[in-house]
């Protein structure tokens, strides 16, 4: 692992307890290392090879379920948007929302019937990115449920976004949505937050909207 991005990573990490029973624990740079191979290679907890020395597969995950409940990705997740804004690379003239469908073979509290994939076990990632595809904010849903009630929660779960000089931003200047986000509510409520919807509509074709200025 790089060591610039394990230090931005090192201090979000939840401290072990200095006295814990049982044998040292794999340390969390190598449990993270394990993590990002499993991830990486689309491969089954239980077949991350123990010669890599990332410890077991379940040892890998129940580490990255503890950094979970802690908020650490979270956290993280604002540390990366900062940087990325300090350096100019944030896109705030448009914020784009969209939908994709993924399979839960084994259910959970987020997975439902998934329309596209006949009625299967899912769940659906609600995304909204900046003008150049950074995500800005995720939301997990079961998979039946439509896009276009996640708009407004999205928009307002952004985070506010340090790195360049005065208060944090959140808010993009348009807000870009196919005809799944057609609805009142979703022009009017961003309007009144100053964000200029440009959400196509059911029943018009498509008209492409012309580049709004960043402010």
């Amino acid at each position: 692992m790089d060591d610039e991005l394990w230090a931005l990573i090192e201090p979000l990490l939840p401290p072990w307890p200095e006295r814990s029973p049982g044998p040292r624990p794999v340390s969390d740079r190598r449990c993270l290392q394990g993590v990002l191979f499993v991830l990486y290679n689309d491969i089954a907890w239980q077949l991350l090879p123990l010669e890599l020395g990332f410890g077991s597969g379940q040892t890998c995950w129940r580490r990255l379920d503890r950094w979970q409940k802690a908020g650490v990705f979270d956290q993280l997740h604002r540390v990366l948007l900062a940087e990325l804004n300090a350096a100019g690379k944030l896109d705030w003239s448009r914020a784009c929302v969209d939908g994709s469908h993924i399979r839960a073979k084994k259910g959970g509290s987020d997975t439902g019937p998934s329309p596209v994939d006949r009625r299967k076990t899912g769940s659906k990632h609600h995304l909204i990115c900046d003008g150049r595809g950074t995500p800005l904010k995720v939301i997990t849903t079961a998979a039946n449920v439509n896009d276009v009630t996640q708009t407004l929660a999205l928009v307002d779960g952004i985070p506010p976004v340090a790195g360049r000089p005065g208060r944090p931003r959140r808010r993009p200047v348009a807000l870009l949505g196919d005809k799944g986000y057609d609805s009142n509510p979703n022009r009017d409520t961003p309007r009144k937050r100053r964000i200029m919807p440009v959400i196509s509509q059911k029943g018009r074709p498509r008209i492409l909207p012309s580049s709004p200025q960043s402010t």
